[in-house]
């Protein structure tokens, strides 16, 4: 199946979606984590949609920006629009709702978790995702998404952010080389 053929869903919403699954997560002593930039995004768009909820259970949020704790950071490099992890509470007997943009293999949430734990230790952590895009590589999956879709290895499923603050999917092929035999997460 080619890229063409797959009919990629409005993220506006499945981002209204995410939010009513969100819904009854939010309760005291809980804290949302977007990862740079998706999902950071996401979260920032989620605590405007869930406001009375969020301020009614006192929760807390901030961003990651797992760079640094990723397991191909040799390869990969530091991106052109790296920005600092902002935690500004006590991550320690916290519930965290990390929220990520598309999941893929579990790279990226391993790292979040690894980074998370430097800050304390939580008493729970929940990955939420806009879209589970299948290829997991790790034992680690989301437990909240709006959407499954099934790609192929070739394919790379991006969240994007218009200038307007609209959320959209784009959807590109990647070109593989035979030798290197990396995947993007």
């Amino acid at each position: 199946m080619s890229s063409i053929d797959i009919k990629l869903p409005s993220a506006e919403d499945l981002l209204k979606t995410l939010a009513q699954k969100l819904q009854p997560l939010l309760q005291p002593n809980t804290a949302l984590v977007g990862i740079q930039s998706g999902g950071v995004w996401l979260m920032q768009r989620l605590l405007i949609l869930l406001e009375k909820d969020i301020a009614a259970n006192a929760t807390e949020h901030g961003t990651l920006d797992v760079s640094f704790y990723r397991d191909d950071y040799e390869q990969r490099g530091l991106k052109a629009e790296n920005r600092p992890s902002q935690i500004p509470f006590d991550v320690e007997n916290k519930h965290i709702i990390l929220i990520d943009d598309v999941f893929y293999t579990g790279r990226t949430t391993r790292a979040a978790m690894n980074e998370l734990f430097d800050y304390g230790r939580p008493a729970s952590i929940t990955l939420v995702a806009l879209v589970n895009r299948g290829g997991r590589e790790l034992p680690i999956a989301p437990q909240i998404t709006a959407a499954d879709i099934t790609l192929e290895h070739s394919q790379n499923l991006q969240l994007i952010q218009n200038t307007d603050g609209h959320l959209s999917l784009e959807l590109k092929s990647l070109t593989l080389q035979p030798s290197s035999g990396s995947t993007q997460a």
